[in-house]
């Protein structure tokens, strides 16, 4: 199976749930992006090394690459590997030298020790298909679909306002306004509310 390399592109705070973030990996020669949620302590592991701050002691992240290091082991590559029910699983590419090793790992802890390592990350064409966002393919639909979200809109300021947590209206919203809503949470760059309505659309299909 043919791999896509990636890079990242940033980290984008949680606007909905404290303590959430999304990574954004984009196509490197390509238009599409792939935002997958991690929490706090992967991203701070992964912001701390692109921004090549040295903690006082190390991190686990670290620990993970002296003890590799310490048995001559090194990392060839980080792949996110698969997607299921809106969950993302990655391999960690090991190597002796002599043989290859994969181990399993979520894709935030594999970023963060693949950044240590200066090693690619490479994804999948299905799983770029299934969960990549391209700004380009909601563009008409968006158009199309702006004078009912300006009715619904209305009715909503019609009606008492409630204290449902992003989820909760995300499933409790039409296919055709979460489009709407994909296309306006990348525009704002909430790529934390774009993943979820992703994911959310994919469940959907």
């Amino acid at each position: 199976m043919e791999k896509i390399k990636l890079e990242i592109l940033g980290l984008s705070s949680s606007q909905s749930q404290s303590g959430s973030f999304a990574l954004v990996l984009g196509e490197e020669s390509g238009n599409r992006r792939l935002p997958i949620i991690i929490g706090m302590f992967e991203a701070q592991a992964i912001a701390i090394e692109i921004e090549k701050i040295i903690p006082n002691r190390p991190m686990t992240h670290d620990l993970f690459k002296s003890f590799a290091i310490g048995f001559n082991f090194s990392v060839e590559e980080i792949i996110i590997s698969d997607l299921k029910e809106g969950v993302f699983f990655a391999k960690i590419i090991c190597s002796d030298g002599i043989k290859n090793i994969e181990i399993d790992a979520r894709p935030s802890d594999a970023i963060a020790i693949g950044l240590r390592f200066d090693v690619p990350i490479y994804t999948y064409e299905n799983i770029l298909a299934e969960a990549g966002i391209v700004l380009s393919d909601l563009n008409e639909e968006t158009e199309e679909q702006a004078p009912k979200e300006e009715e619904k809109k209305e009715e909503k300021k019609k009606k008492p306002s409630t204290k449902a947590t992003t989820l909760d209206q995300i499933k409790d919203t039409s296919s055709d306004q979460l489009r709407a809503m994909l296309q306006e949470a990348l525009d704002k760059e909430d790529y934390e509310k774009a993943a979820r309505i992703r994911d959310e659309l994919n469940r959907r299909n």
